[in-house]
């Protein structure tokens, strides 16, 4: 297992289980607090499966939504799942965006950042591609702290292998909290840089719907998850299982937090 794999998502159907499906409501309270004019177009960065695409054609009423992702995979399940002729999917990386110098309105990106070796140059892509005056934003999840569903998984995870410590999203994306996001922001020269949080609640129905995302891997947590021993996973599975906060219905209920930054080209 590379650092690459670890960073690295190949399938629509394994994301949206672990993540995808909080992802929408923090892709709503993103996109209302960006408060755009209806009739701009915009472009979604790294749009992976499309819940931050599809939010934007619910509420914002844009003109067109020029959607791009690096996996062939997400693009291909995003094209299968958001049906709007408003919207353009197409295969380009962060740092290569194919629209011209200040070309878009808006140009966004959920959950993508990180998983750049460089986000600074996606982000100095991101603002080169937009208009004067025009928005860049941006939002990623709170790894070292409130994303708790990960952070519940590490936390237990560590408490067993020291070694786990170097593969946990807190240590991998450090730049996943406002300060940061807003120095990266200031150091390509966007203005009126602002961050805030947000928070959304992650219900599960079960320990199962918490526990089997972490078995499809794809991402740092489920590719550590995949690489244990049978008894060292069953060994993880029962820490969990001992230190999440049930409900008396045996339903588990969780907090995610996501940084959101937005800037002024």
């Amino acid at each position: 297992m590379t650092h690459a794999d670890q960073r690295s998502w190949a399938s629509g159907a394994a994301y949206e289980p672990y993540v995808g499906r909080w992802s929408r409501p923090v892709a709503r309270t993103f996109v209302e607090w960006l408060d755009v004019e209806s009739g701009r177009l915009w472009a979604d960065v790294g749009c992976g499966t499309g819940a931050l695409t599809k939010t934007i054609l619910d509420i914002a009423t844009p003109m067109r939504v020029e959607a791009s992702d690096r996996s062939p995979a997400f693009i291909d399940y995003a094209r299968a799942h958001v049906l709007d002729p408003r919207v353009v999917f197409g295969v380009a990386d962060a740092t290569a965006m194919p629209q011209e110098r200040e070309s878009v309105d808006v140009v966004v990106s959920g959950l993508m950042l990180n998983f750049v070796p460089k986000p600074e140059d996606a982000v100095a892509e991101m603002r080169r591609v937009t208009r004067p005056n025009g928005i860049v934003a941006a939002y990623v999840w709170d790894y070292a702290g409130e994303m708790q569903l990960m952070r519940r998984f590490w936390d237990a995870a560590i408490a067993l292998d020291d070694q786990a410590r170097e593969l946990d999203e807190a240590v991998l994306f450090p730049m996943c909290n406002a300060a940061a996001l807003e120095s990266l922001f200031r150091g390509v020269g966007l203005d009126a840089v602002e961050t805030r949080a947000i928070d959304v609640p992650t219900p599960f129905r079960d320990f199962d719907d918490y526990w089997m995302p972490f078995l499809a891997g794809g991402a740092p947590a489920p590719n550590y998850a995949l690489s244990l021993e049978a008894g060292r996973q069953h060994r993880l599975r029962e820490r969990l299982r001992d230190t999440l906060p049930f409900n008396a219905d045996g339903s588990i209920h969780l907090m995610a937090r996501a940084w959101a930054v937005r800037g002024r080209a």
